[in-house]
């Protein structure tokens, strides 16, 4: 699995979970709604820090608990292409 889709694969866990639309959590987190189309449609394929950020306070979380699931705990960098 790429790394983008872990992240994207997480955004709309929680969504689902918390019974919001990506819609929804643009507003919640004060993001553009192009913004985070951009990164669930895989377009954005390393959004910043920041944004990431103020995804995790429309969620109600840190940036370490947004961020510290086991897909993404067991990705390996190493095989990694991108840099």
């Amino acid at each position: 699995m790429e790394y983008a889709s872990l992240y994207i694969d997480r955004i709309r866990s929680l969504c689902k979970k918390r019974g919001i639309s990506i819609n929804k959590l643009a507003t919640m987190s004060g993001l553009k709604q192009s913004t985070l189309d951009n990164i669930v449609r895989g377009q954005t394929k390393n959004p910043r820090v920041k944004t990431l950020h103020k995804l995790a306070i429309g969620l109600n979380m840190t940036l370490a608990e947004l961020l510290d699931f086991p897909a993404l705990n067991d990705y390996s960098f190493e095989d990694d292409t991108d840099e």
